[in-house]
């Protein structure tokens, strides 16, 4: 079972449509195992869906609890994560998509992101939540409080070690 929340374009018509997205136990479950989470307890995002152009604008947040494991203790933890959604998505051959593969395409790192291209003409609203949830979870998870120590093995002493360093060369 996966989570979607599709909406077609068309419903648009009538103006800005809001959401309050809110999936269930198996729906969370079925987003932390792609993830890799081990637990998604909480997930709730409040996003308008509009008109843009000849799509849609996506705009939002979210907030979330998710279960990760520790990369230094290997113990399971709770972690709260919130972000915001701002996407713009364009039917499939729209003049306003980017350009199409092969052509050139100029690269300004402080431009707006190019509009997604949708499949259809409905856009998942869900899918959006998922995909921004996944850029805001840490990927090297620390439970809070837990330190990282190396200590290097002391090196051996023994009479060998010591004649080890009367032989070598001297530079």
């Amino acid at each position: 079972m996966s989570w979607s929340t599709p909406l077609k374009l068309h419903e648009l018509a009538r103006g800005p449509v809001r959401l309050r997205l809110a999936p269930d136990a198996a729906e969370r479950a079925a987003v932390a195992k792609r993830l890799g989470l081990e637990s998604l307890p909480a997930l709730t995002a409040d996003v308008t869906v509009k008109p843009w152009l000849d799509g849609v604008e996506i705009a939002g947040r979210f907030d979330a609890v998710v279960e990760q494991i520790c990369g230094v203790s290997l113990d399971p933890f709770d972690q709260p994560v919130e972000g915001e959604i701002a996407v713009h998505a364009v039917p499939p051959g729209s003049p306003h998509a980017a350009a199409p593969e092969g052509g050139e395409l100029e690269l300004d790192p402080d431009a707006p992101d190019a509009p997604d291209i949708l499949a259809g003409d409905a856009v998942d609203v869900a899918a959006y939540v998922v995909e921004h949830l996944a850029l805001e979870i840490d990927p090297f998870p620390r439970k809070p409080g837990v330190e990282f120590e190396y200590q290097p093995e002391e090196a051996e002493t023994s009479p060998f070690a010591a004649l080890k360093k009367l032989t070598e060369p001297k530079a």
